[in-house]
């Protein structure tokens, strides 16, 4: 893992500092870039988004979609927890856990817009950070590329209905002009655009590709971090005047990412399918993809809403979490083999 990887907590943590005291201490520049705005997208937020997605999607090649059938158990399995346990999980965890146990210590006004911004957070699998636990597991890279690519072809048609779908059932309103608008800008055009460029790139040899990868990198964890710091000095007041919000944010998070890899990984083991596939298939159904998530809330509910701060709750926990995963998947792995 990179330093920026590694140490994404940390980050995230300075980020809400900055954000805040940036935000008390300095608010108009925040408002007015608050208010640059195109059909409700936010022109400043929406580029940093492009910063973070496009090079996340440089990596995925999606002729390997041709390859889930080799390992179809653990794609299987993956496909499962990922569109039909994962976001009705969270969604039922928000209810119990927003509405009713915490929702006498949250703001009675956001409590609809927390539930939307965690459903948002669950709705689509994670892209990037996967490929970093995969390898931290020893997971079969085939597989684990061959995944992210069918998930992300599913992200484009699926997103938009679940995320509809699941907000109806929640009882919130869905702007679905607003929610189509979002998946086009933060899904299908970075993918078009992604692999445009990842050809252009092939063309002159895989390590050109590596090479822009590399460089990248920081540069995606940069914008993530500039959009955390906007997004907290909008939240600043919230987070002063309530600051165990972020705690009982976590706490169904950190549920719904235990439960759902524990599940994922169950049912590889009672399949009979490999621990190397078991591994990455375990840790793709539990993370998020949260640059995906921070960018539809933004652009749904706006910069002060609790979906946006919901859904960077999840960036905050995303590697501590994960990895004492990656950690249990790796003890595991003798009684795994047992079967």
């Amino acid at each position: 893992m990179s330093v920026f990887e590694r140490y994404l907590t940390l980050w995230v943590f300075l980020c809400i500092i900055i954000g805040v005291v940036l935000g008390q201490m300095i608010p108009a520049p925040f408002h007015w870039l608050g208010t640059l705005e195109v059909a409700k997208v936010n022109i400043p937020v929406g580029l940093l988004i492009w910063v973070m997605i496009i090079p996340m999607l440089l990596r995925i090649d999606f002729r390997t979609v041709r390859e889930v059938g080799k390992h179809w158990r653990g794609i299987g399995v993956t496909l499962f927890i990922n569109w039909a346990i994962k976001p009705f999980s969270m969604a039922l965890l928000a209810w119990i856990f927003i509405r009713h146990l915490f929702a006498p210590y949250l703001p009675a006004d956001q409590l609809d817009s927390y539930v939307a911004g965690l459903i948002l957070l669950a709705a689509a699998p994670c892209t990037a950070m996967v490929f970093v636990w995969s390898r931290l597991v020893n997971g079969e890279p085939l597989f684990t590329l061959s995944q992210v690519a069918l998930n992300d072809t599913i992200m484009v048609f699926a997103f938009a209905p679940l995320v509809a779908l699941l907000l109806g059932l929640s009882a919130i309103v869905v702007p679905w002009d607003t929610l189509l608008v979002s998946v086009v800008l933060y899904i299908v055009l970075p993918v078009l655009l992604a692999q445009v460029w990842r050809r252009m790139l092939l063309k002159r040899g895989e390590e050109a590709l590596q090479r822009t990868l590399h460089a990248l990198g920081p540069i995606s964890i940069s914008a993530l971090l500039l959009t955390l710091v906007l997004l907290f000095a909008f939240q600043g007041k919230a987070i002063v005047e309530q600051p165990l919000i972020i705690l009982m944010l976590a706490v169904p998070i950190t549920i719904q990412v235990y439960f759902n890899s524990g599940v994922a990984y169950w049912l590889n083991r009672r399949f009979g399918e490999a621990h190397c596939v078991a591994g990455p298939s375990a840790l793709i159904g539990a993370s998020n993809f949260f640059e995906l998530a921070v960018a539809a809330a933004i652009s749904l509910f706006g910069f002060e809403s609790g979906a946006a701060l919901a859904t960077v709750v999840g960036v905050l926990i995303e590697v501590p979490v994960m990895l004492s995963v990656v950690y249990l998947v790796k003890r595991s792995q003798g009684w795994y083999e047992k079967a």
